[in-house]
Parts: structure tokens; sequence; C-alpha cells
């Protein structure tokens, strides 16, 4: 099953699926939030509602309840400044019955100190390669960070990561309480479309890339290659007006939200995922609910989603070949593959560990006592 589960057993994930007979008042505490468009956002998105519609009450405190700053690089992903105070009283009014720290950021350090203090178990989640980026960035080497990430996510009783093999590199990296947390896909905004024979104006085959545009996504890996037909870019960043200056004969097409950007993805012939750091890759269960093959280098992400069968897209160190080679796949394939992940069973997954997180915190305290 794509949506499995890792270091715990079978039973034990199916009680803590079950829901309780006490109110659920779930606290998810994440600096990732509007104005920001990204996989953090949107899965925590799709899973609150989820929650709700399952009978889980469920609060937030993100960037936007405090004053807050631009991150220095990355303008669109806004630093928090908020006393201890102030996000203790905040948290303490909402009386959680569970908390959830979604990020590594100012709100979650100060939230996982309250927890710390309070004896209150908490679970983490970790969406983002967070050493990389910001090693990438600023002249700090990628072990310091490893070892804050460490002591980070150990304070908490269950991490959840999306993927087998991140949860094998993150448990080599000395970070316990690992929790599969896979992700879902909306198939029914994300379906083919009849398609055109010139969309966007432009000559077939369409490679096609979406998402953020900023350093990280490793854009220049697909930008530069010799390919027929035409590359298109969908999404905005940082790095957006550089690139377009570097590569005048790409097509940027901005930000596309909603049932336009479901109608681009679906009128591609290859979606191409040249990230070589995500945690996961939702725009590749986007591109294949739309029936789009993907082409993308077999890392953590797509590795996991597309595994060996090259029906659906191909995974190849050589990003060029797997280019080609997944203008052969099945557009019907990939649709099918995509169908095996769902909001629903991602969130039953979700709710499971919250519950196995708080559980084990529960034993220790008392144990301790």
């Amino acid at each position: 099953m794509l949506q499995r589960l890792s270091d715990i057993d079978q039973t034990t994930w199916a009680q803590a699926a079950t829901p309780v007979a006490v109110p659920e008042r779930l606290l998810i505490v994440s600096d990732a939030w509007h104005p920001q468009v990204n996989g953090v956002v949107r899965s925590i998105e799709n899973t609150n509602r989820e929650l709700t519609r399952i009978g889980v009450e469920v609060s937030m405190i993100t960037p936007d309840g405090f004053r807050n700053i631009p991150c220095p690089t990355y303008p669109e992903i806004r630093l928090s400044i908020a006393s201890y105070r102030k996000i203790a009283a905040r948290i303490e009014a909402l009386r959680p019955t569970y908390v959830h720290i979604a990020t590594e950021g100012p709100l979650g350090l100060t939230a996982r100190r309250w927890c710390l203090r309070n004896g209150m178990p908490f679970s983490t989640s970790y969406h983002t390669r967070f050493p990389e980026y910001v090693a990438a960035r600023l002249p700090i080497p990628e072990s310091w960070l490893y070892a804050f990430v460490k002591w980070f996510h150990n304070a908490g009783y269950g991490c959840m990561v999306a993927t087998p093999s991140l949860a094998g590199e993150l448990k080599l990296r000395g970070i316990r309480n690992l929790l599969p947390w896979s992700r879902g896909i909306d198939s029914h905004l994300f379906r083919p479309h009849p398609l055109e024979d010139n969309p966007f104006g432009l000559p077939r085959p369409i490679f096609m890339t979406v998402g953020r545009v900023a350093l990280e996504k490793n854009l220049p890996a697909f930008l530069d290659l010799d390919l027929p037909g035409s590359k298109v870019v969908v999404g905005d960043g940082p790095a957006r007006a550089e690139l377009q200056k570097l590569y005048p004969d790409v097509h940027f097409l901005g930000a596309k939200f909603g049932e336009e950007l479901a109608h681009a993805y679906s009128q591609a012939d290859v979606f191409v995922f040249p990230s070589k750091t995500d945690t996961f890759g939702n725009a590749i269960l986007e591109a294949l609910a739309s029936g789009v093959p993907v082409a993308a280098y077999p890392v953590t992400g797509p590795a996991d989603i597309l595994g060996a069968d090259r029906t659906a897209g191909v995974v190849d160190a050589d990003l060029a070949t797997a280019c080609l080679a997944a203008l052969s796949c099945s557009r019907d394939a990939a649709r099918s593959l995509a169908l095996n992940y769902s909001w629903e069973a991602a969130t039953a997954q979700f709710i499971g560990n919250v519950r196995i997180a708080n559980h084990r915190g529960r034993l220790h305290v008392h144990d301790k006592h």
C-alpha cells in the first residue's frame, strides 16, 4: 500500500486511528501559511478540511496572528515576532487535547518550549529539507543544521514523514519515533481534459514543471535540457525574474490556481520534476491525477511515488533521458497511480499519528512517576 505504516504494528495504528469518545481539540502550529503557496500550506489545508469533516476541532497558530517580518532572501516566508508569553497565552486559551508542530521556525520553537514546560506531549512533521535549504543560502554547515533538526524533533513523541525513503534517511541521522504521513490528491479538480493542438499557443510536446520558482527547486537542470517542443514553467517565486532573463525561450506562465491550474496541468505531455530536495512532491500527484506522466530524478519523493514501474513516469539520473522516455508512458496509468492517494486516507494516518504521539507522551510521564 502506498500510504503504509512504518515502525508501528497494524493493531496499534488501527486503534489509534479509531475516533475516541471525548472531544478532540487539535492545535496545529505552523510558521508556513498564507500568503505562501507551497506543499506545506496545501497539505495542512487539505488535512484540516478532512479533520473537520470527521469531527476533530482544529485551531491554528500561524504568522498571520502576530507581527512578522519577511525572511531574508525569501520574502514570501514570514517570520513571526511574538513573545513567549503571548504565544503561551494563545495556546492556553485554546485548551488543546493535542498539539502538532508542523515547522521548525519561530512559532514552532516557542510552541515546543511551551509543551516541554507544561508536560504536553506533541507531534511534529518533517516537511522541508531545512538544512539543505539554509546551507544553500548561508555559510552554515549542514551537520550543524541536522543537529538542530534532531534536537527539535526528538523532543516530541512522533515525527511524521511522507515517504519510506525519507524515514530511512532520518533514522540514520538519529531522529526517533518516525511515523508515516503520506499525502492525498483532489482527483475531482485535477483530472484529464481533452488535449489541445497548441496549448498556450505552443508546439507540442509540452514539458512542464509547476511549483515555487526558487533556488532549491533545481530548475536549471530542466531549463538547460535540449528537448523537442516547448518548456513551460507554472508558478512564481524569488528566482523567477532572473530565470526569465536567462532562459528567454522558456514560457513562464506565472502562478495559477484552481481550475486554471488544473487545466494547465492537463495540457502537458510530460511533467518534469527537477528537484532533488523535496520530501514528497505534491505536484507529482497533481500531474499524475491530470493524466500526465512524470520525469524526475531517482530521489526521495518521485522514487517513492513512481517506484520501478515505468508505465506512469520515469526516474533516471539523466533527466533528459527520463523526459524523453516519459513521452511513451501511459496517461491512463498516470491517472490510475494518483488514485491510490486520497486526503481521506492521509488524514486518517495523520490523526492516528497524533493520537499515538499523545499516548506515548502520557505513558512516558506516567513511567517517570
